[in-house]
């Protein structure tokens, strides 16, 4: 078949061939790789021999790996370039492989060969990663329904099917719904006082391109903070906030009951299973362990957020008052006068840190700190195929130059790419066949273009959110395990965010900005007064962000902790957060109706993760601030017990392993100024 996703790639790094790909060629691949993959599973089920580790599971391991590829490759294409013709896909593929996934797991035949195995274990004289591997085979089978009844594994299939048709269909009405508002059109000058330079000038610029010069047009995707933060006019700033908050919430994009139906079907697939609920099935594989642990850490969280989160607000209120003689602020004042707040009493300005943090330099930074800590090298290549003209990519390789993988580089939003920030692997690091394979990664954001006159120019938010895709992209391409269904991101969900929150912290750190914030124009390297007040201000509003996330962990335990028959979304999420909220809710604004995290990416139950992630990292980074930031020995047991393992071991193991003990909840109270509102 002449089709680029089924031959290997004769380039150097057997890389994808982006340009050659196009939507006509995933179908055909996908089945044909999905009779690759059944005629493997049969070879299996069909051996004579007694089941051993080779004929069964390292055979199961290695049976689906042109499967595994298609598939990566189609959902790259579906978040980073899905143009109509991609996105027409997602449902057809989506049900195929669902159905697949079913036919290998339901296999009676082949579950009992892998659960021979498994029960002589011991007696195979297997390495910990082969131990592992076999452990992970079997759990991965009973946790998907091969240990169910005959009739039980009928309704299992029909539910596994029903979701994989709704998953799809909830993500495609978010990304329809956000390119719908996507283009925010100011025609006055006058509405635009507040608003940063940099800003305005790139909505000209793109109102030129949209043939309306005399009108400044705002993508959302990158400017919905900078409008809320700085735009003077209430009304701008109203409508701002209604258009993105009401997202998929009624109308031609309604989610309404794809989550409601979402909800229900993992509810009953979680019962089969013999969970009481999905939360239960869920947290049966994290760090957390239970649905009362994750809870208690909510609780824990939650008072002194909320504490000081009412406390910012009153501040605000009376800074409001007195200023522009308003009685009371709504959700799209908050951030208004939290940021002119910052500016008068901190003398400070959030805007005066983008020209030293122009695009490239922030790239060179994060690699720069990479080397110092894992002597990694990163080498921009102008021979590998890319899968869009914007994107950079990088050799990587250690100090003795030996090959680690590639890096693929794409940043700035685009109307076929989804929103947010991310880290993909293409290529997972670990055996392929009879060779090791190396990864290749990807780290993907959405963040301020270059204008006609100035080179892309990012605010401190978005450096932070490249450190932290960053240290995704170190998790992957540091992996060096056996097998690649235990590498990198294969880890627990609520220890995947450790590598990328940790990483943040660098950013903080006076040494690391003097290595690359640089001014755009003058070369002058940030002034130690601005880098004092960054370090001033990180707690700055701790509280309401603390608290807005804990809110969307109780909304995500909510939907996921048993299923409540629910008739109105913005009512039940009202109720769900009427204890701890600071303004009342807007309505026709709802966080549900696009909360892709846990509706369609892998979050459900598990959004917890990032403040357990924070608990951890916290903690993990104290242990570097006492050796020294780049330590080369704390790096190094850093690399060793976290980054390079995947699942090797369990999460808390490891983390033991690198901080001698199991992490205390002492340094993220003190990070984030909450210590004393407990």
């Amino acid at each position: 078949m002449d089709n680029p996703l089924i031959k290997d790639n004769l380039d150097k790094y057997n890389s994808v061939p982006f340009s050659k790909i196009k939507a006509k060629h995933f179908m055909p691949a996908l089945e044909f790789a999905i009779e690759e993959s059944k005629t493997n599973i049969d070879s299996i089920c069909n051996n004579n021999d007694s089941p051993s580790f080779d004929n069964t599971i390292l055979a199961f391991e290695n049976s689906s790996n042109l499967l595994d590829y298609v598939t990566t490759v189609y959902y790259h294409y579906f978040a980073s370039i899905a143009d109509d013709e991609i996105r027409s896909l997602v449902s057809n593929i989506s049900q195929l492989t669902s159905k697949f996934s079913n036919d290998i797991y339901l296999n009676d035949v082949l579950f009992e060969k892998i659960k021979k195995v498994y029960t002589k274990r011991f007696d195979y004289n297997l390495d910990k990663h082969d131990l592992r591997l076999v452990e992970e085979t079997f759990n991965g089978f009973v946790r998907s329904g091969a240990d169910l009844s005959n009739d039980d594994k009928n309704i299992y299939r029909k539910i596994s099917e029903e979701l994989s048709k709704l998953s799809p269909k909830y993500s495609n009405n978010v990304l329809s719904a956000t390119n719908k508002i996507n283009n925010y059109w100011i025609d006055s000058s006058s509405d635009l006082v507040g608003i940063p330079q940099n800003a305005i000038d790139l909505a000209k610029s793109n109102a030129v391109k949209n043939n309306e010069p005399d009108k400044w047009c705002f993508t959302l995707d990158t400017n919905v903070g900078i409008l809320l933060n700085n735009c003077s006019s209430r009304k701008i700033r109203e409508d701002v906030y209604r258009k993105f908050g009401s997202k998929c919430n009624g109308g031609e994009f309604d989610n309404s009951e794809n989550l409601k139906m979402i909800s229900k079907f993992r509810d009953k697939k979680a019962k089969l299973l013999g969970y009481e609920t999905h939360a239960d099935f869920v947290l049966d594989r994290r760090m957390a362990k239970s649905k009362e642990n994750v809870y208690k850490l909510i609780d824990d969280l939650i008072k002194p957020s909320h504490k000081t989160a009412q406390d910012e607000y009153n501040t605000l209120v009376d800074f409001a008052k007195k200023t522009d003689e308003l009685d009371s602020l709504t959700p799209w004042d908050l951030p208004y006068y939290s940021n002119k707040y910052k500016k008068e009493f901190y003398k400070f300005d959030d805007e005066s840190l983008r020209p030293y943090f122009k695009s490239e330099n922030v790239i060179n930074g994060v690699f720069d700190v990479a080397n110092k800590l894992y002597g990694l090298n990163f080498k921009l290549l102008d021979n590998v195929d890319k899968f869009h003209e914007e994107v950079c990519v990088y050799e990587v390789t250690d100090m003795d130059n030996k090959y680690i993988g590639l890096l693929y580089q794409d940043i700035h939003p685009r109307s076929t790419k989804r929103g947010g920030a991310w880290m993909n692997q293409l290529k997972a690091q670990g055996m392929h066949g009879d060779s090791i394979q190396q990864p290749h990664v990807t780290f993907n954001c959405n963040l301020t273009k270059s204008t006609a006159d100035k080179p892309a120019l990012l605010s401190f938010s978005e450096v932070r959110t490249i450190f932290h895709e960053f240290g995704h992209c170190l998790h992957g391409l540091l992996t060096n395990v056996k097998y690649k269904s235990l590498g990198g991101m294969s880890v627990y969900w609520d220890f995947v965010e450790l590598p990328s929150q940790i990483f943040e912290n660098w950013l903080l750190e006076p040494e690391v900005l003097n290595m690359f914030a640089f001014h755009y124009e003058t070369g002058e390297v940030i002034p130690s007064e601005y880098i004092s007040k960054i370090n001033e201000l990180r707690t700055y509003m701790s509280g309401s962000m603390s608290l807005r996330q804990l809110q969307l962990c109780k909304i995500d335990m909510a939907w996921h902790d048993g299923y409540t028959e629910v008739e109105n979304v913005e009512g039940f999420e009202n109720k769900i957060l009427s204890d701890y909220k600071i303004l009342p809710q807007v309505k026709g604004n709802s966080i549900s109706h696009s909360f892709s995290h846990i509706f369609s990416g892998g979050y459900s139950a598990g959004y917890y993760s990032y403040k357990w992630a924070e608990l951890l990292e916290a903690d993990a980074f104290d242990k570097f601030k006492e050796t020294g930031i780049f330590n080369k020995q704390t790096a190094d047991e850093f690399k060793n017990n976290i980054l390079s393992k995947g699942n090797t071991e369990h999460p808390m193991n490891l983390y033991v392993g690198f901080r001698g003990r199991e992490p205390k909840v002492d340094a993220l109270l003190k990070k984030t100024g909450l210590n004393d509102a407990q």
